[in-house]
Parts: C-alpha cells; sequence; structure tokens
C-alpha cells in the first residue's frame, strides 16, 4: 500500500506519477491482487507490481498514461511479443515474451501535474483568464518558473519586458503579450531577434473578441491549440532479442556499444545480445 503522505508530498511538490495496482494476478506469479507501486515519468517504480519482465511492460504504458492523461487497465500475458487494444475502452493487452509466470492485470491511474499559467497584470483581461485558466483546469502563478505552460502579460505596459524575457529565458512552451498590433511590435522590437517568433501578440485567436472574457477564452483556445499540436511522445525502443516494445529511458535495461545504445526487457535479454555480439 502506498503511503499516503507520500502522494500527498508529490503532490505539493508537482511531480507527475502513476498510481499502478494490480488488480488481478494468475498462478504462478510473485505478486497479490492489492500490490502497488508509483510510477515516474521517467520509469522509476516505487513498489511492487511484479518482476523485472513485468516492470518494464508497467514503465512503457504508465509513461503513456502519464501522457494522454487516461487511466489503463493493462493486461499482461506471456507470449510472442504484441500489443492490441481489448474491445473494452481503456484496456491494453500487451503478450510479454519474458514473463515466466501467469497473467496479470494492473490498473494505471495518471496524476498528472495540472498545467501552470502565470498571467502578468490586474487588468480585465487579466482577472478574466485567470478565472477562466482555474476553470478550465490551470494552476494559476505570478511569476515563470522552468515547466510552466504558459505566461500571460495583459498589463497594459507595465513590466512587460521584464515579465517576456523571464519567461523565455526558462523556456516556457507559451508567451502572449495583450497589446495593439503597434503596441505589440514595439515591445518585441526590443527583444532579441531570436525571440520574438515565440511571443503571440495580439494575444488568442482571432475569433472576433471584444470582452474582456471573450478574449480570455480566445488566449486559451490559443493556447490549447498550441499544447495539443507539440505533445511530446513517450521515446520507446524494440529489444533487439525478444522484439518486446520498452520505454528508453536511463532506468530501462541498456547496452551501450558500438555508439549505439541497445534497450532490453531484462538482463536475460541483454547478456544474450552481448554474447551473441563480443
Amino acid at each position: 500500500m502506498i503511503p499516503v503522505h507520500r502522494i500527498e508530498a508529490l503532490v505539493a511538490a508537482r511531480e507527475p506519477f502513476v498510481i499502478a495496482t494490480v488488480v488481478r494476478a494468475a498462478k504462478p506469479t510473485s505478486v497479490r491482487p492489492g500490490d502497488s507501486a508509483l510510477v515516474f515519468a521517467d520509469g522509476t517504480i516505487e513498489g511492487f507490481v511484479g518482476g523485472v519482465c513485468a516492470q518494464e511492460s508497467v514503465r512503457l504504458y504508465a509513461a503513456r498514461a502519464l501522457e494522454t492523461g487516461e487511466a489503463t487497465l493493462l493486461r499482461l500475458l506471456p507470449g510472442l511479443a504484441m500489443t492490441e487494444r481489448d474491445p473494452l475502452d481503456g484496456v491494453i493487452v500487451s503478450h510479454n515474451p519474458c514473463l515466466s509466470g501467469g497473467a496479470l492485470e494492473i490498473f494505471l491511474d495518471p496524476q498528472p501535474v495540472a498545467p501552470r499559467m502565470v498571467i502578468v497584470g490586474e487588468t480585465p483581461i487579466a482577472r478574466a483568464l485567470a478565472a477562466i485558466a482555474t476553470a478550465a483546469g490551470y494552476e494559476v502563478g505570478d511569476a515563470s518558473q522552468a515547466g510552466d505552460a504558459a505566461l500571460v502579460v495583459a498589463s497594459h505596459g507595465e513590466g512587460e519586458e521584464a515579465a517576456l524575457a523571464a519567461a523565455l529565458d526558462v523556456g516556457v512552451d507559451y508567451i502572449a503579450l495583450v497589446a495593439s498590433p503597434k503596441r505589440g511590435a514595439a515591445v518585441l522590437n526590443a527583444l532579441d531577434e531570436a525571440l520574438r517568433s515565440r511571443v503571440h501578440t495580439p494575444a488568442g485567436l482571432d475569433i472576433g473578441a471584444r470582452t474582456p472574457a471573450d478574449i480570455a477564452i480566445s488566449i486559451l483556445a490559443q493556447l490549447i491549440a498550441s499544447r495539443t499540436t507539440h505533445v511530446p511522445e513517450v521515446e520507446t525502443a524494440v529489444d533487439p532479442v525478444c522484439g518486446m516494445q520498452v520505454l528508453a529511458s536511463e532506468q530501462t535495461v541498456h547496452l551501450d556499444a558500438d555508439g549505439e545504445r541497445f534497450y532490453f526487457c531484462c538482463e536475460g535479454c541483454k547478456a544474450t545480445y552481448a554474447a551473441a555480439h563480443t
């Protein structure tokens, strides 16, 4: 059982994770229904939901669950490497060539971090955007940090350049300035030429918005469009020995050879590959 205080600490630290819980286990297997673990974005597993072979599948599909935000029931079956979708939504069937025991069903419950938006300004548009963003599930802050989803400056001239520069420095993905085309161009001219293209101004999609609430909606719509077209994909690799698809991360068994990195489902496949290439 995962301690509640551990989950609370991760939420407070804004660290995304997946709760993996064994819901069914067919003998022979070393896990029991109710066994659980935390799985992090880098593939680290804290807890126990099966041996090394099961863990590789859990790493991969937990990463995908974090990517989509959708809970998944992962059904692991011994056999030749292949993955299929069950007719029931949310069920993934993975045939794991490494499994020597019985079948497992593991529920993957993603706990992604709420995207964070920094809003600079006390204008009606800034207040409307804060209210709408909060209702849409965003955490609203007042100073840019690495990992933020967005910065929107709606301060009517106060501290604009400093706020934009700070967001650009920490790599905020979506940066917008609420301004007229003329004033927006003047502010951009004060920035480094290589950074100007990263700032959306006038802010928001051109939907004919006039009121503060409508402008806020157009900004949020532009942010959503920007985020959904640049969703990072989980990096995977194929075990060159058994053909199993695995998460390509430092937590996955890997071997560096001849300037190339190979990933494996377990130490057994790694040893087999190394023996054949020495």
